[in-house]
This record gives C-alpha cells, structure tokens and sequence, in this order.
C-alpha cells in the first residue's frame, strides 16, 4: 500500500519533502506533481528502484526513455557533454519550464545509463518537485503517468493516481490537480533542434 502525501505547491512542507526523500533515499517509487502531467519517479542513484520503474513501463533500463530530473542546471556536466553557448542560451530561456531537453550524454553517467548517447533533461516549474530534488542532492530519474484509456491518455485526479498506482508505488504525492499535456520534447543533441513532440512548453524558445 502506497503511502499518501497532499502537499500545497505555494509552500510545501519541509518535514514532508524529508520523509519523501527518506523513501526516495530507501529505493521507493514516488509519484509526484511536475509543471505538466504527474511523474512517476526515483533516486537517480539507487539502482533497484531504477530497475522497478524499468519493470513497470515494461522496458529494459540501458534502453529506457526516461528523463532527469534536475533542480536547475549547476550541474548538468555530470549528466551532459559540454555544450555550446547556443544550447545552453536555449536552455536557459527555457527553464525552468514544461520541456525535456535531449543533450548528448556524458561519460560520467551512472552505470545503468553508460551506454546512452543522449539523455533527457527536465527542469520543471513545480515548487513541490524542485524541493524533492534539492533536499535529495541528486536527479530524479522519471516517467509520465499514462492512462491506459486513450481518450484521456493522462490522469490528472491524485486521488483516482492513488487508487490504480497504490501497489505499485510507496508514495503518492498530491499536489491538486495536475495537467494533462505532457512536455515539449526537443532534441538539441545534434546541430539543429528537432521537434520530438509538441507538447505545453511553447516554441517560442528559439
């Protein structure tokens, strides 16, 4: 049974964040709120839960699509090759915010992601999900919560997340309701940006 957390993006509650990142910390599975649809996350170093949220999604780990999640871009060279002024002006424009940035990945990644040559970067604006990664001191590493119903694709209903995710996962974080369009996915890994999927994060950007 999944643990149950409301907590108010204006001001969350730091004792809360803490008992969050202990479960983070332990290898649980989090379900928290992002500036888009709600995330399905955990510690970026712990490689049973990376293994789980793998399991879950039905796909190997070395070949998954997952994103890091980051609490802004101070260290982005641990997870990305240098990368040019251009890049990191967008990037900068652009986070924090509702996009995934693909950046080619560094050689420095952790293990599981060794083989990669890109990864995907999210700097959500969400008070909620920047503190779980600032008090955890590292990435979360995560996946959007689908719905299997088509027409709805995401659930945005916390409580309705709980119920269907509440064997799967340790924490399910409410944050009100969340969005449901994904991020804007852009690949800025090569010398011209591509448009992987439209999403709520404006093109305006470039």
């Amino acid at each position: 049974m999944a643990e149950y957390l409301r907590l108010y993006e204006e001001n969350p509650n730091p004792r809360d964040i803490q008992k969050a990142v202990k479960i983070l910390r332990n290898g649980g599975l989090v379900i928290y709120p992002t500036d888009t649809v709600y995330g399905l996350g955990c510690d970026i170093t712990n490689i049973k839960a990376l293994e789980r949220i793998a399991r879950i999604k039905g796909v190997k780990l070395e070949k998954s699509n997952f994103s890091f999640v980051c609490e802004d871009l101070s260290n982005l060279s641990d997870y990305v090759k240098q990368i040019d002024t251009q890049t990191f002006k967008i990037l900068k424009r652009a986070l924090p915010g509702p996009y995934t940035f693909i950046l080619p990945g560094a050689k420095t990644l952790p293990n599981p992601f060794k083989k990669r040559k890109t990864v995907g970067i999210r700097v959500p604006d969400n008070a909620i999900a920047i503190a779980l990664v600032n008090a955890l001191g590292n990435p979360i590493v995560s996946t959007s919560i689908r719905d299997e119903d088509e027409v709805i694709e995401y659930t945005t209903d916390p409580e309705l997340i709980l119920e269907k995710w509440d064997n799967l996962v340790d924490l399910v974080i409410d944050g009100g309701y969340g969005d449901n369009e994904p991020s804007t996915v852009i690949d800025l890994s090569e010398e011209i940006p591509v448009i992987v999927r439209e999403g709520k994060g404006s093109l305006e950007i470039f």
